[in-house]
């Protein structure tokens, strides 16, 4: 080519690699990139050229670089500390401890995450569920149900031989309720609401054929039943048509399941006994009776394919107390235990999902929220985590509170240990229960609100403790700014590493029909073992809450609850 016909301009980028001294190697590499033209003018951007694969760079030190044309091309992260050596070490102390910080944060996420990449095929699945509203169903509830000795002479319906009338029911006479010394996920939609409809429930799908059934959800309850035609001598109009089980689907006393129900009541050699009987009490008084069936369920999973496997739940023939008004609506109740017995507990035992459960209500009405089952919708971040106890009871999901406050005021924990207490999450609880000494207290820093004209109504029964207030109340957003948030703290004293639970003043309040401001927390002195804070769905509105089974663990987070949503990955990794 001759020299008339070369391009007047020719460019050319430059990389240049300056290896530290051999006496001094902490100087660090130093690294130049400048451009070169005929004209001396810069281009505005220039990709950097890679070296080609049969090239090499070579292994002597080349000279020294000379002085980039443009500063900003040239970048010596050595020169930055090279004058001044506290500076590097500071600078190095941050960097570590920002690194230890992030792994400690993330550590867990990060084998979760690696963990649930590996054998998607074999992996459990998840169900969800929807939750409903109890329209209509305006008493209190309290389930944490414990399993009762059945009287068999006097109160028992033969099944396995066909039916029979029943005769003098056993009814209830305890007055005070001691305490009870894979990953797919199904959701389930919610709905209900704590004041004037009692609690929420979602439905499930059984026998062959399938028929819906709509159930109390309920952490606090081992077993799942449904009320049944056996026939059945008390039951309440329930929302479908009883469940009347074939004589195939009677469960004996030589079941595993039936030992785990009875396995606290007096041995009995019954060599005829051809059903396995059961009873079971709960904290606000109520009962059910009833026999162990096992049949189909119907689950729907959340990536859309259907489950039909065999459970075991409860045919319930005679409830006696506030039962048959709350089952008005419903049909019976859904048992989310920690008991071999409980739903979830059975589906994991046959490897359907990861032992775990989680719910989301809604704090308004229309949306309800959801449940689910099995870890598909756990968040691997954001979530507060707290130990379960393991002592005195194995079933209820409870751990260990330090302290509570209400707005900048401590209240006494009560109890036997003053200093340490126990809180059971318990979804089949409308309200939230405080120990007599945290109760007390509690009246007592909110009755503070009298000098701002509002004034204690006793006509008005909806709950213990009204109050009318000196204007119109149309929600409880018109009186929030009067009353305080209660902070309950887990694991440590220390505010900064301990985890926190807030209920704000609407996880605690509700507006009557009389138009007045009720207190949802009640005293609990006479309720379960009178020690123990039991948090009610008035105040698990608005929180994602997750029992985790598998690492025996509670956690929560606030969520509007309105749809549930699958972690796979972190935020900042999400496209």
């Amino acid at each position: 080519m001759d020299s008339d016909e070369r391009p007047q301009q020719q460019v050319t980028g430059v990389v240049i690699i300056t290896l530290p001294p051999s006496d001094n190697p902490s100087y660090g590499k130093t690294i130049t990139a400048f451009t070169l033209t005929n004209d001396h003018v810069l281009p505005q951007s220039l990709p950097l050229p890679l070296p080609l694969p049969d090239q090499s760079l070579p292994t002597t030190s080349p000279p020294p670089p000379p002085s980039p044309q443009n500063p900003q091309l040239g970048f010596s992260f050595s020169g930055l500390f090279s004058d001044n050596p506290r500076k590097f070490l500071g600078f190095l102390s941050i960097s570590l401890f920002a690194l230890l910080l992030y792994t400690l944060s993330f550590s867990n996420t990060f084998v979760e995450l690696r963990n649930s990449n590996e054998n998607d095929d074999e992996k459990p699945q998840s169900f969800i569920f929807p939750l409903y509203h109890k329209l209509g169903a305006a008493d209190t509830e309290l389930k944490l149900g414990r399993f009762v000795e059945v009287d068999k002479k006097n109160s028992m319906v033969s099944i396995a031989r066909g039916p029979t009338r029943t005769q003098n029911i056993n009814k209830l006479v305890a007055a005070n309720v001691a305490l009870i010394d894979p990953s797919a996920t199904t959701i389930l939609p919610v709905r209900g609401n704590v004041y004037p409809d009692g609690l929420y429930f979602t439905y499930m799908l059984v026998g062959n054929p399938q028929r819906p059934y709509f159930l109390d959800i309920d952490t606090g309850s081992d077993l799942t039943w449904i009320q049944c035609d056996a026939p059945c001598s008390s039951c309440a109009k329930g929302a479908n048509p009883l469940y009347k089980p074939a004589r195939g689907n009677i469960i004996t006393p030589k079941d595993s399941m039936c030992m785990e129900v009875q396995k606290n009541q007096k041995p009995q050699n019954c060599e005829t006994c051809q059903q396995c009987d059961y009873e079971i009490e709960y904290a606000d008084h109520s009962s059910s009776l009833g026999v162990l069936a096992r049949d189909k369920l119907h689950l729907v999973s959340a990536n859309g394919s259907v489950t039909k496997l065999d459970v075991v739940f409860g045919c319930a023939y005679d409830q006696q107390g506030i039962l048959l008004n709350t089952l008005s609506k419903t049909d019976g109740i859904l048992g989310l235990s920690r008991a071999k017995v409980s739903l979830p507990s059975q589906l994991a035992s046959k490897g359907i999902i990861n032992n775990v459960v989680g719910h989301c209500l809604a704090k308004d009405v229309v949306s309800g929220g959801y449940m689910f089952l099995g870890d598909d919708f756990v968040p691997n971040w954001g979530m507060s985590w707290v130990p379960m106890l393991g002592s005195p009871s194995t079933e209820f999901y409870h751990t260990q509170l330090v302290k509570i406050n209400y707005g900048s005021s401590s209240l006494g924990l009560g109890g036997k240990d003053g200093n340490i207490g126990r809180v059971v999450f318990d979804s089949g609880s409308s309200y939230t229960y405080f120990t007599k000494q945290a109760y007390s207290e509690l009246v007592s820093s909110i009755s503070e609100i009298s000098e701002l004209g509002f004034i204690q109504d006793a006509s008005d029964r909806t709950l213990p403790i009204c109050w009318r207030a000196p204007f119109s109340i149309r929600s409880i957003m018109d009186v929030k700014k009067f009353f305080k948030t209660l902070t309950l703290q887990f694991g440590s004293k220390w505010w900064i590493i301990s985890k926190k639970f807030h209920i704000p003043p609407e996880g605690y309040l509700i507006i009557s029909n009389k138009g007045n401001v009720c207190m949802g927390i009640l005293d609990g002195s006479s309720v379960h073992d009178g020690s123990t804070f039991i948090l009610g769905d008035i105040s698990l509105r608005g929180q994602l809450v997750v029992y985790d089974n598998e690492k025996q663990r509670i956690g929560w987070t606030q969520s509007d609850c309105g749809k549930p949503t699958r972690f796979k990955t972190l935020p900042f990794f999400e496209g």
